[in-house]
């Protein structure tokens, strides 16, 4: 019987300037995958330099993470713009991050929508497709990151990208696949073995339950963690070895 495949990923890169953000060499042990600021919610050109080499030097894949133009929001406000617009600003933040990348002889592998972005995405059949054209029009081997099930991951099966579903370990999900709003009680889930649990049922079974307590079918090919805290951080290595344990393959995008 062949083993079940499993991606986990991280955002990452998010410093800016002076301000620090995130333990991004901790969780870089733990991940196989890391999304990388690019400049735009989070992230500026040192950081970005940075974060890429340290994340090669550990053989995690590398991945663009664009959002909103949004540093004083960190990318969480949803804002109107145009299909034209979205494209552009694709084609501009992961245009950035492969240049530096190609600086470095490596070779982004995907790309992952930011906070609002992302989540606007899921919903917005125009927007998604925006976006999906957009990475496609950078690189066609690149791999769409998106919600599990939504129309983001829809929009990149159209343009002929490989897609990759993801799931949240720490997040609750509303009956229609979409992720509770962080400002709604119950949207984080912070019992780390509650959390593993789901994320296991996810994976193994491909159902979650959701915030009103129905399950609901869901596709888990990566697991986003998140490791900014040093108590985030044993969650990190908590999930990884519950994965293990259950003799799940973990393998970068």
């Amino acid at each position: 019987m062949e083993k079940i495949k499993v991606d986990l990923n991280s955002d990452i890169g998010e410093s800016f300037g002076a301000w620090k953000m995130g333990m991004d060499e901790e969780v870089l042990h733990h991940v196989t995958s890391a999304n990388i600021a690019c400049g735009w919610h989070a992230g500026d050109p040192l950081v970005m330099l940075k974060t890429v080499k340290i994340a090669a030097q550990k053989g995690v894949s590398i991945g663009a993470h664009p959002g909103y133009p949004d540093l004083m929001g960190f990318g969480r406000r949803e804002m109107k713009i145009s299909h034209e617009e979205a494209k552009a600003y694709i084609l501009y933040q992961v245009g950035a991050l492969a240049a530096i990348a190609k600086s470095l002889n490596v070779t982004l592998s995907h790309v992952k929508a930011h906070g609002a972005l992302y989540n606007t995405a899921a919903k917005d059949e125009g927007l998604a497709l925006a976006i999906a054209e957009g990475v496609k029009a950078i690189d066609p081997s690149l791999v769409l990151v998106g919600l599990a099930n939504s129309q983001l991951v829809k929009a990149g099966e159209t343009v002929g990208l490989k897609v990759v579903h993801e799931v949240f370990a720490d997040r609750a999900y509303q009956p229609d696949g979409s992720l509770v709003a962080r400002s709604q009680t119950g949207a984080m889930i912070k019992d780390a073995d509650l959390a593993i649990k789901r994320v296991l049922r996810m994976v193994k079974e491909r159902k979650v339950e959701t915030i009103t307590g129905e399950d609901i079918t869901i596709q888990a090919d990566s697991i986003c963690v998140h490791g900014d805290s040093p108590q985030a951080l044993e969650f990190v290595k908590k999930i990884k070895k519950a994965l293990l344990e259950e003799q799940i393959l973990i393998q970068g995008i």
